[in-house]
């Protein structure tokens, strides 16, 4: 012990008490002390192990900071009486004790420093009641303050600096009540609270630069947070599990790389008035049967991941009353059935993908909400996601609603305006009850409803739309008393819905009912002229340079379908090969225009309607937020109707990094379309080899759906030199003495990489060779017949 002496004095004016006596140690000022005593200690070290069991105060003579208690092993201080201690440094090195021991008493800590290498800084057990004001614990070895066994008390204004496991950690029934106190710098999480009867109870607290979870309760506990701030974490937030049940009011959760707050397995949380902002992952993920989040006057806002701002899944429960939710991916997803979202009177807005989206059977209810500026306002995405959403406004959106793959949703008294694609599109068996609905200022259609879904559209109204009003394919919805701003074509008398709904489903009406524009067919599809004989066709196939396993391939399908329909004129089973195709092979080998060819045959066959061909690519099908890419793949497959869709360069709808690529809705939609329309559509997907290879391993559908691969092989030197007779020949050119075989070498000296043309190279060429024979002519001031016509050598460009 450093030199001092310890003074202890009884301040009791009576005389009978004054006591007064100097000691050189504090265990013997102590062992001398008794209840209500004063120990004044000199500066110095004192490497004792102390403990107080009188209700005494120990104060530093000379000022805060001054008395250093700091033993070479073993708790540092033990209280256990409603003593005061004041001011004092305390120290520990035991890995396995705690530095200041506090146990089944009530006393006041005041300006205590805890700076220690302990397993715990401040450990308050047994009952105890402390009242710990202005302290700090620094123990990067161990947890800061632990309050467990039935304890609690005050703690006001402390701060933990540092800790290697928890800030603070409260289990075994412990209660603690946090003021203005600061929490950083911790390992595992800020705040734990574990078991049943365990609370924390924060009040101007703030938690931040956290190595782990911010606040976490399981296993029952409980906690009641008002006026805090938590942030600069590296795990969530706020995470609640196994029963946990939490009350956060006026909080700010903010800069969270994952789950701003995470709640799971029947754990509750009510959240009021607060501000989730600048997370990575959900602001507000709801998870498991029984899990319960309640948020009103809240504002989720400003993600800087690639989440939805709420997430309800697994049978959860979330009810936002009087919230905000902007500037985010995705705002509000609801999964799994039994899920549920309640939302009154709330606001979503600048929305990157879509505001809401309802899937795997879940079920939403909105009430007077507000949706602006989204990409996708409101997504039921499949068979049994449905719910209500009455008096919602949905406002300059891609598209306001979307209902496909047998999702039924009422929408009651809605409003959509200004929607740049369509302002309700239902499609893939889709359904919707949609009533007093109206739909203004869509720059598509007002109701698009394809694939003869059977949507009920009662005294719904359109306006300003500017592809029209209803866009309905047969069979259509039902409607009642629809009308809209354009001028209703005449047709015939209305059919009563009541009638309609009483008839077996083919016999229920699809007409326009009640005002609304004479339906026509979802997408018109290109003019094309009369189907070619199939001889003629397969005459210029033939004549396309090289590609013999091409033909090959081709005449073999070509063959096998029409021996099949002379089989089934015979009554005999017919061979139904799939005749969706893939195209591998490099740029400029003929891919296109074999499929163009392929078309028509089949059309001359008549095994196609009418053996157009739709060529699109990845930019045709795949929008730039969720929604859009599975409307625009629909309209292309439409618009291929009786036809060819083609699809070049198709692997880039699967890229390597996926991710969240939209490319992968194109694919999905695609495949169920090819299911669903087998007959009036041939698809054909071409690219590189390998890369096509990825294409249709990204989707257990894609491969089912091709009959066969035709690989399209690189042109020979003799096959480009063949192309470009074909083409001089066709533009009343000729090759000179000597052209012919200078082309041989100049193709087989072409670089040929990934990049390399084929044909389309040897087309350049001979456009080339044209430009530089008419730089030549041009100086020559009568050119012959021939000279006008022959290309020589030197006309051929330079190798790049």
């Amino acid at each position: 012990m450093a030199h001092g002496v310890v003074q202890v004095t009884n301040p009791s004016s009576s005389r009978w008490r004054r006591r007064t006596g100097e000691y050189d140690t504090l265990a013997a000022a102590l062992d001398a002390a008794g209840d209500g005593d004063v120990l004044t200690v000199s500066p110095g070290t004192y490497r004792e192990n102390l403990v107080i069991d009188h209700a005494v105060t120990l104060r530093c003579a000379d000022g805060a900071g001054t008395v250093r208690i700091a033993p070479q092993s073993g708790v540092a201080l033990t209280v256990r009486a409603a003593a005061g201690v004041h001011d004092v440094l305390v120290e520990g090195q035991d890995s396995t004790a705690a530095a200041l021991l506090v146990e089944d008493c009530a006393p006041e800590l005041t300006g205590l420093r805890i700076s220690t290498r302990s397993a715990v800084g401040l450990e308050v057990r047994d009952g105890a009641r402390p009242t710990v004001r202005r302290c700090t614990v620094d123990n990067p070895a161990g947890i800061g303050i632990s309050v467990l066994d039935a304890a609690g008390g005050l703690f006001e204004d402390c701060e933990v600096v540092s800790a290697g496991q928890s800030g603070v950690a409260v289990r075994g029934g412990g209660s603690p009540r946090l003021e203005r106190c600061r929490i950083h710098h911790a390992s595992g999480s800020g705040v734990s609270v574990t078991g049943e009867h365990s609370s924390v109870e924060a009040l101007g607290c703030e938690i931040y630069e956290i190595h782990g979870t911010g606040l976490h309760l399981s296993q029952r506990a409980s906690g009641h947070l008002t006026d805090c701030r938590l942030h600069r974490t590296t795990g969530d937030g706020v995470s609640l599990d196994s029963d946990a049940v939490l009350a956060m009011s006026d909080c700010d959760i903010h800069d969270i790389p994952e789950n701003a707050v995470d709640l799971r397995a029947r754990s509750v949380l009510t959240l009021t008035r607060s501000t989730v902002r600048r997370f990575g992952r959900n602001g507000l993920s709801v998870w498991d049967p029984g899990t319960r989040a309640d948020a009103n006057q809240c504002e989720v806002h400003d993600s800087t991941g690639d989440y939805p701002a709420v997430w309800v899944s697994d049978g959860a429960v979330a009810i936002l009353d009087a919230c905000r939710v902007h500037d985010v991916p995705d705002a509000l997803f609801v999964l799994d059935r039994g899920s549920r979202a309640d939302v009154v009177d709330s606001d979503f807005s600048q929305i990157r993908n879509t505001a809401v989206s309802v899937s795997d059977g879940a079920n939403v209810q909105l009430d007077d909400c507000r949706i602006r500026e989204a990409a996708t306002g409101a997504w039921f995405r499949d068979h049994g996601s449905g719910g209500t959403l009455a008096q919602v406004t949905v406002d300059d959106t891609a598209t306001g609603v979307i209902v496909t793959k047998g999702a039924d949703p009422t929408l009651d008294r809605c409003t959509v305006t200004n929607a740049t694609e369509s302002g309700v599109y239902v499609s893939a068996e889709g359904r919707g009850t949609f009533t007093g609905c109206r739909v203004t200022g869509s720059k598509g259609y007002g109701f698009h409803i394809i694939d003869g879904c059977r949507s009920t559209l009662t005294r719904c109204r359109t306006e300003r739309c500017a592809r029209g009003g209803y866009e309905f394919a047969e069979p259509g919805p039902i409607t009642e008393d629809c009308t809209s701003d354009r001028a209703a074509a005449p047709e015939p008398d209305p059919v009563p819905v009541a009638a309609a709904v009483d008839r077996q489903p083919a016999a229920q009406s699809y007409g326009l009912l009640g005002g609304v524009p004479q339906q026509r067919p979802a997408q018109s599809a290109p003019a094309v002229p009369a189907a070619r004989e199939s001889t003629e066709v397969l005459g210029e196939l033939d004549a396309l340079v090289g590609l013999d396993s091409v033909k090959r391939e081709v005449r073999t399908l070509i063959d096998m379908i029409a021996v099949g329909r002379r089989r089934q004129e015979a009554g005999l089973k017919a061979p139904s090969p799939r005749r969706h195709l893939v195209f591998t092979g490099s740029p400029g080998t003929g891919k296109t225009t074999v499929a163009r060819l392929y078309g028509e045959i089949l059309a001359s066959l008549d095994v196609l309607e009418r053996g157009h061909l739709i060529e699109v690519a990845r930019v045709d099908l795949v929008g730039e937020h969720i929604g859009s890419t599975a409307i625009r793949t629909q309209e292309a497959f439409e618009r291929a109707r009786g036809g060819v869709l083609f699809i070049d360069e198709a692997y880039a709808l699967a890229p390597e990094d996926a991710g969240r690529d939209f490319g992968r809705e194109a694919i999905d939609t695609l495949v169920k379309l090819m299911e669903d329309h087998r007959d009036a559509v041939v698809v054909i997907v071409a690219g590189y080899t390998a890369e096509m290879e990825r294409f249709l391993a990204s989707n257990p559908g894609v491969a089912s759906r091709f009959s066969r691969t035709i690989t399209f092989g690189d042109y020979t030197s003799q096959e480009l030199l063949s192309i470009v007779e074909s083409q001089a020949a066709e533009h009343e050119y000729r090759l000179g003495d000597d052209a012919g075989e200078a082309l041989l070498k100049y193709f087989a000296a072409l670089p040929k990489g990934p990049a390399f043309g084929n044909g389309r190279a040897a087309r350049q060429t001979f456009e080339a060779m044209v430009e530089r024979h008419a730089m030549r002519i041009a100086h020559v001031a009568e050119p012959t017949h021939d000279e006008l016509q022959l290309l020589y050598p030197e006309d051929l460009p330079e190798i790049p």
